[in-house]
């Protein structure tokens, strides 16, 4: 269980929240729960908790850009100050590698460079490089001191704070992780930009603070407020309503005519395979007629055969009777004789 909300204003020994959290920077467990060790914002990140301090001294950490004061010159190295309890120092190798050269006529004291941390040793001493892009001596401007807790703040969600800034004052802007900012522009726009920093490391902990750095910079340099931009009325439109009703009756009209197109289709495939039938038999007939007829030249007929029978048995009936009457009368003569 938590006690507190992101970014509320918490003092030591405060409780912030139960076991199911884990102790971040600026807090302690004891007896099962989490608790504020200083003055600062609290900071939620999933289940970890810790307090931002509201003001604190930069401690260095390897990987980390900052902006430096040269305070020495040394034999083989620079003393730099790094607006850190912890001494900084950038060894002249970094800068020459092997060649010998006067150290003072490259970097002198009271040059400001930009620099990385390159290592940090067990007493928090921080070995400095210039090797990266962008990393050098600045040339004019002017050096902006607000609290290293604060930095994330001036920089804003992706750069959009720090942006707003550069545009709206056309000034060059480099932001060291140690609290140094380095700002160079016109002359009234660099102590614009100051009084800006200053605002915005005092209300870090308020919301709509960018809001209020634009209307703040607008007034200042364009003398009015900016425009508002007005949003489109968003309007949700009512959801129309299907027919399922007439959507059902139309795939049911579509469905008949897609059967009667495939009856139709059906019925004329029939006809034309009885039409193919049907002159396939008449070609059978054509063929068995001219077989008979064929078969007919070729052989006798029956009924004519027995009409030549019938007429040939008459012919034999015939002489017999001609035969017996001729007998006849010859023995009637011989007995009249």
């Amino acid at each position: 269980m938590i006690y507190v909300e992101d970014k509320n204003l918490v003092i030591p020994g405060q409780i912030l929240a139960d076991d199911d959290y884990y102790p971040g920077r600026g807090t302690f467990k004891e007896n099962g729960k989490v608790c504020s060790s200083l003055i600062g914002l609290v900071s939620l990140r999933n289940k970890k908790i810790r307090v931002i301090p509201l003001k604190s001294k930069y401690v260095p950490k390897k990987g980390d850009v900052v902006i430096g004061k040269i305070n020495d010159v040394r034999f083989s190295m620079w003393d730099v100050d790094i607006n850190s309890p912890y001494s900084g120092i950038l060894p002249a190798f970094e800068v020459f590698g092997r060649d010998k050269k006067e150290l003072n006529k490259v970097y002198d004291v009271g040059d400001v460079l930009f620099l990385r941390v390159i290592d940090v040793d067990e007493v928090k001493k921080a070995k400095l490089g210039l090797k990266g892009r962008g990393l050098g001596k600045f040339k004019g401007g002017i050096i902006v001191d607000i609290s290293p807790t604060k930095v994330p703040r001036l920089i804003g969600k992706k750069g959009s704070m720090i942006n707003m800034i550069k545009n709206k004052t056309n000034c060059k802007i480099v932001v060291g992780q140690n609290g140094l900012v380095w700002v160079k522009g016109n002359e009234d726009m660099e102590q614009l930009t100051r009084e800006i920093i200053h605002t915005i490391e005092a209300e870090a902990h308020t919301s709509g603070l960018t809001n209020k750095i634009k209307n703040k910079l607008c007034l200042a340099i364009d003398g009015e407020l900016p425009v508002e931009e007005t949003e489109e009325e968003f309007v949700l439109e009512k959801p129309k309503l299907q027919n399922f009703k007439e959507e059902l009756e139309q795939e049911e009209r579509e469905k008949a005519e897609a059967e009667k197109e495939m009856q139709a289709e059906s019925e004329v495939e029939q006809d034309s395979e009885i039409e193919t039938e049907e002159e396939a038999d008449a070609e059978e007939d054509i063929e068995a007629e001219a077989s008979e007829e064929k078969d007919t030249g070729d052989k006798p007929n029956f009924y004519d055969v027995i009409e030549e029978l019938k007429k040939k048995s008459q012919s034999r009936k015939d002489k017999n009777l001609s035969y017996s009457d001729k007998s006849n009368n010859n023995s009637f003569i011989l007995n009249n004789r």
